[in-house]
């Protein structure tokens, strides 16, 4: 019996020389024996409505973007309450989460991993409520994914990410930056400071600029980690700490790396976060927490993931 799969494709996200057409992804997936129903996106939060309203008695959703539309589908199945397994076909300019997991971006072997992969069950995050994928973040840095425009996205890809935050963002405003204070309570204790700088993620890859330590990051473990950087003596500096954090030196001062499962953020002011990469606003305070084994992917064997019973097959 052929089964009902929802495409939901993200049309102008991603570097127009990697992108996916309409006409690409329906010609590989032909040969597969699966009903499609195929979906653009038009607007922002688009990708979360057609979860919602559509799959209801969907086998797969079949999402086509980058991590910003992945965000989207994640938050549609979860307010839908289904357990509808997902393939991604990433299409974005950095594709930070196909790169944690091992999934291919190009159409003939994600074709082959619909035989040979399995739906992996992936903890998500609770931000206040809202959630994401992989990656919660704040402070320095953190704008430089929804500032950088669509069209330079397109052009350059995951170099336009380094050309807007080396020469167009970080160079001019370095001098401007300040940290914040907040107090951050997590599983039962508690630590206040000023920060620069701060990620709660579940994943190696991070704007793909550098990749957290695969021996301390479990993608099952029912907990995510907190990234922060604090006691910067110069605003420069933030240059060396990026370094730092690509050789995986946490030194537990200057930069932390914790491991939480719920935590709580206050800040004396609103602050900008950014949900995989897409701008969310301010808040003053954040609540957080793991939702384990949230959605089912569909993945490569993977350590850092658990194994379901049954085989993603075609079929």
């Amino acid at each position: 019996m052929n089964k009902k799969v929802v495409v939901i494709y993200n049309p102008i996200c991603g570097k127009d020389s990697t992108r996916h057409t309409k006409r690409e992804i329906l010609s590989a997936l032909s040969a597969l024996p699966w009903n499609l129903l195929f979906y653009e996106t038009a607007w922002i939060g688009h990708a979360t409505e057609i979860v919602k309203n559509k799959c209801a008695d969907a086998d797969i959703i079949l999402c086509c973007g980058g991590d910003g539309t992945y965000n989207e589908v994640v938050n549609g199945v979860i307010a839908a309450g289904t357990q509808t397994p997902i393939v991604f076909i990433p299409m974005g300019s950095t594709n930070d989460l196909a790169l944690t997991l091992g999934i291919p971006t190009e159409m003939r072997n994600l074709v082959q991993l619909t035989h040979t992969g399995r739906f992996n069950r992936f903890d998500v995050g609770r931000f206040n409520d809202r959630y994401f994928a992989y990656i919660a973040s704040f402070g320095a840095g953190t704008s430089i994914s929804y500032e950088t425009s669509q069209k330079m996205k397109n052009l350059l890809g995951y170099n336009a990410y380094m050309v807007n935050a080396y020469f167009l963002k970080a160079i001019p405003t370095l001098k401007d930056v300040k940290p914040r204070r907040v107090r951050i309570e997590y599983d039962g204790k508690t630590l206040e400071d000023d920060f620069y700088f701060g990620a709660i993620s579940n994943t190696l890859s991070v704007a793909g600029m550098f990749q957290l330590d695969p021996q301390k990051v479990d993608l099952h473990d029912g907990k995510f980690e907190l990234l922060l950087v604090r006691r910067v003596k110069r605003p420069t500096d933030l240059f060396s700490m990026l370094q730092k954090i690509r050789r995986k030196e946490y030194d537990g001062d200057s930069l932390l790396l914790l491991q939480a499962e719920n935590i709580k953020m206050t800040f004396d002011h609103p602050q900008d976060w950014s949900l995989d990469g897409e701008f969310c606003g301010g808040v003053t305070e954040v609540d957080f927490s793991v939702v384990p084994n949230a959605i089912r992917v569909l993945s490569p064997e993977n350590a850092l993931l658990p194994q379901d019973a049954a085989k993603a097959s075609a079929e």
